[in-house]
């Protein structure tokens, strides 16, 4: 599992850019994310996941 992970990205990524940087499908973080593997923050009234910057790097240091 290889991220292409830099300083330009924001503090907190969509659920899309983690499913491209993790090369996962998006219904597997939403699984991630329920079971507490890789939790999301919801924001807004839809309630949109976001995932801190810092977590999704902790989670690629604890998988490789």
């Amino acid at each position: 599992m290889v991220a292409n992970m830099n300083e330009e990205q924001p503090e907190y990524l969509t659920l899309m850019q983690v499913s491209e940087l993790l090369k996962v499908h998006p219904n597997t973080l939403r699984n991630w994310d329920k079971s507490g593997e890789l939790k999301a923050l919801r924001i807004g009234t839809r309630k949109l996941r976001r995932y801190k910057k810092s977590d999704v790097l902790k989670f690629i240091e604890k998988e490789d």
